[in-house]
């Protein structure tokens, strides 16, 4: 995917639409394991439908990580109305993501 429609998907839209940007590499084991627990949270509490999940690429779009100021993966940033509204760095459990996104999960 390129830059520009990598960026698009991170600017919601409509300014209500949240995102769920995952800042990670295609190289690491521990990136893999979190996508699996951003699943597993999602799923549990019927909230497929709350997030666009973007992935981004440290290797595809290391413009982006600059852009956001990402220094670690795996890093997960919510992006409510076209703005930051916070980060979760190295995110170690379902637990902890679950935590992190409470303020929009049913």
């Amino acid at each position: 995917m390129a830059t520009q429609s990598i960026e698009r998907e991170v600017a919601a839209p409509r300014a209500d639409d949240l995102r769920l940007v995952f800042f990670g590499s295609d190289t690491s084991g521990r990136c893999r394991r979190v996508e699996g627990f951003i699943a597993q949270v999602l799923q549990r509490r019927h909230n497929h439908d709350t997030f666009t999940v973007v992935p981004v690429s440290q290797e595809k779009q290391p413009d982006l990580f600059e852009r956001f100021g990402i220094e670690h993966v795996p890093t997960l940033v919510v992006v409510e109305d076209n703005r930051v509204r916070c980060k979760l760095t190295l995110p170690r459990s379902c637990r902890e993501i679950e935590m992190f996104l409470s303020p929009w999960l049913r």
